[in-house]
């Protein structure tokens, strides 16, 4: 017998590939950090002899959640611009208070708490966007998170750099500092079409092909920035990235709310993704994107919970749900964005979006073994026809019960597998930025 760190046993698994397929009574065997197996119990306990053995006799196990689209710091500005249209809440909330409060140790303290979030959510990898990503990348492996940071850019300066060459050229050290960790990974991150000039979006589309990387930025957003640049640019912001070389299959189009047809098929003919963001975009009125019309015409779509300031929620499985919804009432089709579908958006599609297809997002031998177990035994998910469907349309992150990330336990029954003082750091740190934001809001004009 082949001795194994870990064998999951599980009532079921959807490995997401094949499409549609849930293995009843099947297990996962586990060593190195990767899936060396998945096979019904019977034949894997008869295969492997395994250090340990994890039973989840009424659990569906999925491969791990991947957000696509976060700015985890953001999450001790939760609440702080609610029923605000976006400028505003950026104009005269966010941007004020990120300019008197970013600094390092604000990033670190509100990724380590994003972090905790997610990771009691299922979210086993977030592709980040935001200021000081050295301090996020921390934040996020220090709990055990694959993490994809954000090389940003943009044209004002802050307290992180000065402009938007300083910008690259921080991100890029970053990049340096951390090539040694396998769980950590980064994406070229210009804000939007309307924060970043030609030259810096050139440069970027130049560095996204000579470093192999993904291009991850706001795009189309609201009809308001449609607008203005048209006037500006005398372009729609999608042509105008495409003029200056960003869309391709590196592209990940964050929003995506109001395209015109000829703009799908472009992101569909160039092989680009859009991270979709239902949640934030209603909540900020923002709009509904078309993800049927996306999925029709085969553009890879993803899933993302943007930052907590505006959603204020950072929990996948919500998105999953009002996506699937969304599609449906849209479409006017009950049959558009079925189960399968949500939750391969929400895996493999945003790991092929960010170049990690081949490592992760599906429960297949050789991959890393990112995985969720979702408790299906409660009053709210009995009874189970389906548990692929539960998954959508039923269960919520109080279902999570356990994670692996790389093959690591992070979370077992329910409980953060950490040191206990890293929760209460965290708890005691975000009343801290509580208090000095709500010193900054009660003198704003």
């Amino acid at each position: 017998m082949q001795t194994v760190d870990t064998l999951i046993e599980c009532r079921w698994i959807v490995p997401v590939r094949p499409a549609g397929v849930v293995l009843e009574d099947h297990a996962i065997a586990l060593d190195a950090g990767r899936i060396a197996a998945v096979a019904p119990i019977a034949e894997a306990r008869e295969r492997y002899t395994a250090r340990e053995r994890v039973q989840l006799g009424e659990h569906v196990v999925t491969p791990g959640l991947v957000n696509a689209h976060t700015h985890a710091a953001m999450t001790l500005l939760r609440g702080v611009g609610d029923d605000l249209p976006l400028m505003r809440w950026l104009k005269e909330r966010i941007w004020p208070l990120e300019a008197a409060l970013a600094s390092e140790q604000f990033v670190y303290d509100g990724t380590r708490l994003a972090a905790l979030e997610m990771l009691r959510a299922g979210v086993t990898c977030c592709s980040d966007m935001y200021f000081y990503p050295e301090a996020a990348l921390r934040a996020l492996r220090e709990v055990g998170m694959r993490a994809v940071a954000g090389i940003i850019a943009i044209e004002f300066p802050t307290a992180y750099a000065s402009d938007a060459e300083d910008y690259l050229r921080k991100g890029l050290a970053t990049r340096d500092e951390f090539r040694g960790d396998a769980l950590a990974s980064f994406t070229l991150a210009p804000h939007a079409p309307y924060t970043v000039a030609d030259a810096t979006l050139e440069r970027i589309a130049m560095l996204a092909e000579e470093l192999d990387l993904p291009i991850h930025t706001h795009v189309h957003e609201t009809a308001a920035e449609v607008e203005e640049s048209r006037q500006r640019h005398g372009a729609r912001p999608l042509a105008r990235l495409d003029r200056l070389g960003l869309v391709s299959e590196r592209l990940i189009a964050v929003h995506a709310v109001h395209l015109d047809d000829a703009e799908v098929a472009l992101l569909a003919n160039r092989g680009a993704t859009v991270a979709h963001c239902p949640a934030s975009n209603l909540k900020l009125a923002s709009g509904i994107a078309n993800v049927g019309a996306l999925l029709a015409a085969g553009v890879n779509v993803a899933f993302g919970t943007d930052g907590a300031a505006s959603n204020n929620r950072l929990d996948l499985l919500d998105e999953m749900r009002l996506a699937t919804l969304l599609a449906k009432g849209l479409a006017d089709d009950a049959a558009m964005l079925p189960a399968a579908q949500a939750l391969e958006c929400a895996t493999l599609g945003a790991a092929r979006a960010l170049g990690l297809g081949d490592r992760i997002g599906s429960i297949e031998p050789g991959k890393e073994a990112d995985l969720v177990a979702f408790a299906l035994n409660e009053i709210e998910t009995q009874p189970c026809y389906d548990p692929l469907s539960h998954l959508i349309y039923a269960c919520g992150r109080e279902h999570v019960s356990d994670v692996w990330v790389a093959g690591r336990a992070v979370v077992k029954k329910r409980q953060l597998v950490l040191d206990v003082d890293i929760e209460r750091e965290v708890l005691a740190s975000a009343a801290a930025w509580r208090q000095k934001a709500q010193v900054l809001l009660r003198t704003a004009p």
